[in-house]
């Protein structure tokens, strides 16, 4: 699979890599039930949660090893 962008919607990278829901816990970001995530992508959804979204996706595809 490619790998995860900040453009890529939290429910499509979810839905692609199960596993990186490991990595939205780790940074406190209950996003998973979240209405928003169905519409929200990766950097939208960590600024607003104040996190850095390349950290987030460098993190996240270091798990799916990508």
């Amino acid at each position: 699979m490619a790998k995860v962008t900040k453009d890529m919607g939290i429910i499509d990278i979810v839905q692609q890599h199960p596993e990186a829901v490991e990595i939205f816990q780790k940074y406190g970001m209950g996003c998973i039930g979240c209405a928003a995530a169905r519409f929200e992508n990766l950097e939208a959804g960590a600024r607003v949660h104040g996190f850095d979204p390349d950290a987030m996706v460098a993190d996240i595809n270091a798990l799916i090893g990508e």
